[in-house]
């Protein structure tokens, strides 16, 4: 699926405009009523009462739930409190740490450079990060070996690459992911320590989308945070979407709570160095953004969209369509049950429905975020459902499930 040299030319002119800043303002999403996208408005207070009743119950404090289909947003609904002390009510624009699904828009990163030409998926890392030419595998005896082949990008967007979570015992004991060192530390940390497989053999979710922002920096010439401020986010109109929140903004910064043993929420982060009202060292594109519902929406439609918004073209319909497939090998998709599969936009995909889960149709993809956030996307029924909250754990007692059930039974048409 390689683009021609006069392809590559204009995506890359493409690119330079955006970066310039050359774009029309972006207009907010319409909005309409349930019935006019084909939803059912009475069914959607069934998912109201599912997030107020959690709320009574003291299984979350808040959260800001969202559905939009056919391109116009039909049920927007803030529940609950961004901060329960000060009795702030959440809202529209109140931030959330989204955490994990920061990887989604660090693969579009990746991937609007690959339709550019600057690499390809088969490409081993150590082309353009030598310290990845010394990579060794952990062995079942404590020592370590040569790898069978070299981890490439598409390993590293697919995780399949050996390279592991940052929770992980090994990383942990290493100091892999230190927030006030920078990407190319970080790098060197992460090839310190072993592969826990050989490349390709396993789905392991892992930092390598961290080590994606480090390659984006080499292969545009601009930081990683900057990358994805002045080629995605501004042109997407996300306004509210950053890697650190300054001055007023701070006050729309939502309280991440625990639930407590003894029951009841008490306020929590999950790691307390992560500094997300200022410039981290560490621009990590695995866990680093904070956005809004309706930013976030904005990133989904495009996708949904195959790639553009208002105009505004990031990816080729093509790659789109590749990101959002199933990209795993059918031996390590039989590893994860081999109902749901993963894309190369870092998301979930849904192979074989189940309605064990919250993604429920052939092809649905979407991801979610440590704190409580998640987003699905059903391209067959265009339809895109986003549940906002910022708990640990991220789904008490299976809400996120019983949320997205309301929401489609409130599909009817």
């Amino acid at each position: 699926m390689l683009a021609t040299t006069m392809h590559h030319i204009v995506l890359a002119l493409g690119g330079l405009t955006l970066s310039a800043g050359l774009f029309a303002a972006a207009k907010p999403t319409p909005r309409a009523t349930p019935d006019a996208v084909g939803l059912s408005a009475e069914r959607l207070q069934n998912a109201t009462a599912v997030l107020r009743q959690a709320v009574v119950d003291h299984k979350i404090a808040g959260a800001v739930a969202l559905v939009a289909r056919h391109g116009k947003i039909a049920y927007l609904e803030p529940v609950g409190w961004q901060d329960v002390t000060s009795r702030a009510p959440m809202g529209e624009r109140t931030l959330f740490r989204i955490y994990s699904q920061t990887k989604a828009i660090t693969a579009v990163a990746v991937m609007m450079l690959r339709d550019e030409g600057k690499f390809q998926l088969a490409d081993p890392v150590a082309k353009w990060l030598p310290e990845f030419n010394h990579v060794m595998v952990l062995t079942t005896d404590g020592g370590s070996r040569q790898p069978s082949r070299e981890i490439t990008v598409e390993d590293l967007l697919l995780h399949t690459s050996g390279l592991s979570h940052r929770n992980d015992a090994p990383y942990r004991q290493r100091q892999v992911r230190v927030r006030s060192q920078g990407l190319p530390r970080f790098v060197t940390n992460i090839t310190q320590a072993p592969l826990m497989e050989d490349p390709g053999t396993r789905f392991r979710y892992s930092e390598g989308t961290t080590v994606l922002g480090r390659l984006v920096e080499i292969w545009s010439g601009t930081p990683f945070d900057t990358f994805v401020t002045e080629r995605i986010l501004k042109p997407l109109g996300m306004d509210d979407t950053s890697f650190w929140v300054e001055g007023e903004a701070q006050a729309r910064l939502a309280t991440v709570y625990r639930l407590a043993p003894t029951g009841g929420l008490t306020p929590f982060e999950i790691e307390e160095d992560v500094p997300f009202t200022r410039r981290p060292a560490l621009i990590e594109g695995a866990v680093g953004l904070v956005s809004t519902a309706p930013d976030f929406l904005r990133f989904c439609q495009m996708l949904l969209n195959k790639g553009e918004l208002d105009g505004v073209r990031l990816l080729s319909a093509k790659t789109v369509e590749v990101m959002t497939k199933n990209g795993l090998a059918s031996p390590v998709l039989q590893q994860r049950g081999g109902a749901t599969g993963w894309g190369l936009a870092n998301v979930d995909v849904v192979v074989t429905p189940s309605p064990r889960g919250y993604l429920t149709s052939a092809g649905e993809y979407g991801w979610d975020g440590s704190a409580g956030t998640f987003f699905s996307i059903d391209p067959e029924r265009q339809l895109i459902v986003m549940l906002f909250a910022q708990n640990i754990p991220a789904s008490p007692e299976g809400l996120r499930q019983r949320f997205k059930v309301a929401i489609d039974q409130s599909v009817r048409q």
